[in-house]
């Protein structure tokens, strides 16, 4: 593998939803799932903001192949876990029925300043999230590949989404964590910087006047960590199957690495306003791959699944190089003929009209199948 390639390394992060193996409603029995799985994976998995939610994290992976076996072993170890404490997990980012009111806060110091802080907008996070990161040591070229890549964060949302339900009822949405997740300050997708100096300055002001807790309550769909010399993607829903984790993760590295090459080249980021990237990110929320995007550079709406292609097409010089095109685009166009995860919640629950179906489908994608074999 050449230097170059070396560079674009991923981690690939998943928060799983801990659920009672007889009701499939949410149970706060994350802790004690945590400590199983801690002995064999140590700070692979750690806790996060709601007791009935765990957090996996990959070792640093140059191969989509180490991704897949990394996801594979995390998710089986964790799962046994689960089973030992009488639970499943579930990769989604909204469980279908049971209510944020009935969920306890992971009890933690951050947490806590984070409720003190937000109040209900932090209570009412029943949210699971999925983080890409890719690495890129040069941290104004990251800033770059920012600016170039935000066009890119509808078209992954859509494809992505997996989150329809909500407190028991459909949303008509197929990604309703984003608009969840969205409710809280600096969240969504973020705007251009002209330097990195100026995004520093602007991270320094959002912590010093409030307007954020810290660093890490910068909640962009795409941001530069403060802890990995890391381009880190946000914006995609939970995949319930590994394979539409490993295909975001190909899509992720080659995205970041066909946007640093044109940051390289000093080709000029793509001149997009906000409202109009706002919307394209609204419509991939409510619609997912069933509605339009918007063409934000051509100023027009296309359909999403186009908009994908738009996106595949974009990314294959660089998907070839790393030797994941043919694997990430069979991937990907088995989701847009299949439909993604929003698309096959409904249709578990059009089959019986329970939620607890939902669950038992999404609990078996998670654990098992062709996908994690």
């Amino acid at each position: 593998m050449s230097a170059r390639k070396s560079e674009y390394t991923l981690g690939v992060e998943e928060e799983y939803q801990v659920v009672d193996a007889g009701s499939r409603g949410l149970e706060p029995r994350g802790g004690p799932v945590l400590e199983r799985a801690q002995q064999t994976l140590g700070e692979q998995v750690v806790p996060e903001l709601r007791a009935s939610q765990v957090e996996v994290v990959t070792s640093v992976c140059r191969t989509l192949a180490e991704v897949r076996a990394e996801l594979v072993w995390l998710r089986r170890v964790v799962g046994e876990a689960a089973r030992l404490e009488g639970c499943r997990i579930v990769a989604a980012s909204t469980h279908p029925f049971s209510r944020w009111q009935e969920q306890r806060i992971t009890s933690d110091d951050r947490y806590e300043k984070l409720l003190e802080n937000y109040g209900r907008l932090i209570r009412q996070q029943l949210a699971f999230g999925f983080h890409v990161h890719v690495g890129l040591a040069d941290r104004e070229a990251a800033l770059g590949v920012m600016n170039h890549l935000r066009v890119w964060l509808a078209p992954l949302l859509a494809l992505s989404a997996n989150s329809p339900f909500w407190l028991g009822e459909d949303t008509n949405y197929a990604s309703y964590r984003t608009q969840v997740w969205g409710s809280l300050p600096a969240a969504g997708p973020p705007g251009p910087f002209s330097s990195l100096e100026e995004h520093d300055a602007l991270i320094d002001a959002l912590v010093e006047t409030g307007g954020v807790l810290d660093t890490s309550s910068i909640y962009w769909d795409l941001r530069l960590p403060e802890a990995f010399d890391t381009v880190e993607i946000r914006v995609a829903d939970v995949p319930s199957r590994v394979d539409e984790a490993v295909m975001l993760a190909g899509l992720c590295r080659a995205l970041v690495q066909a946007c640093h090459e044109r940051v390289e080249n000093e080709e000029p980021y793509p001149d997009v306003r906000p409202e109009l990237l706002g919307i394209s990110h609204w419509n991939a929320s409510r619609y997912g791959l069933d509605g339009d995007l918007v063409d934000v550079e051509a100023r027009r709406a296309i359909p999403a699944r186009e908009m994908v292609e738009k996106m595949l097409h974009f990314a294959r010089p660089t998907l070839e190089d790393q030797g994941d095109y043919d694997e990430v685009s069979s991937l990907l166009h088995d989701t847009l003929k299949e439909g993604n995860g929003a698309r096959r919640q409904r249709r578990a629950y059009e089959r019986t009209g329970r939620l607890e179906d939902v669950v038992d489908d999404l609990i078996e994608e998670t654990a098992s199948g062709p996908d994690a074999a």
